[in-house]
C-alpha cells in the first residue's frame, strides 16, 4: 500500500528552523520526482521545492536560500529543512510524489507549520 506520512511540523518563532520529514512506503522515492507543497488559509496550494529523479532541484523564489529539500534513499524519506522562517511561511505542508511519466501521483496528509511570536 502506497503511503506518504509527513511529520515535523509545529509552532516556531520567526527566524527559527524546522525540519519536515516525509516517510514513504509502497514505492521507492529515488524513482520518483519528490516535492513539497504548501497551502495557507484562503490561498491555493503552491510548490515549495521539487527534487526530480534526475536533474536540478528547484525552489519557489520565496524560499530560495532558506529551505533545502533532500532525500535519504536508505530510509526512503524526503526532508525539507526550513531556516529563517517567516510568518508568511505559515501553512499546511504536503509531500508529493510523481512517477517519471506522471502515471502515479501520491500525496501525504499534510503537516501544519505555524510561524508566530
Amino acid at each position: 500500500q502506497v503511503q506518504l506520512v509527513e511529520s515535523g511540523g509545529g509552532l516556531v518563532q520567526p527566524g527559527g528552523s524546522l525540519r519536515l520529514s516525509c516517510a514513504a512506503s509502497g514505492f521507492t522515492v529515488s524513482n520518483y520526482a519528490m516535492s513539497w507543497y504548501r497551502q495557507a488559509p484562503g490561498k491555493e496550494r503552491e510548490l515549495v521545492a521539487r527534487m526530480p529523479k534526475i536533474g536540478t532541484t528547484t525552489y519557489a523564489d520565496s524560499v530560495k536560500g532558506r529551505f533545502t529539500i533532500s532525500r535519504d534513499n536508505a530510509k526512503n524519506t524526503v526532508y525539507l529543512q526550513m531556516n529563517s522562517l517567516k510568518p508568511e511561511d505559515t501553512a499546511v505542508y504536503y509531500c508529493n510524489a510523481v512517477s517519471t511519466r506522471g502515471t502515479w501521483n501520491y500525496w501525504g496528509q499534510g503537516t501544519q507549520v505555524t510561524v508566530s511570536s
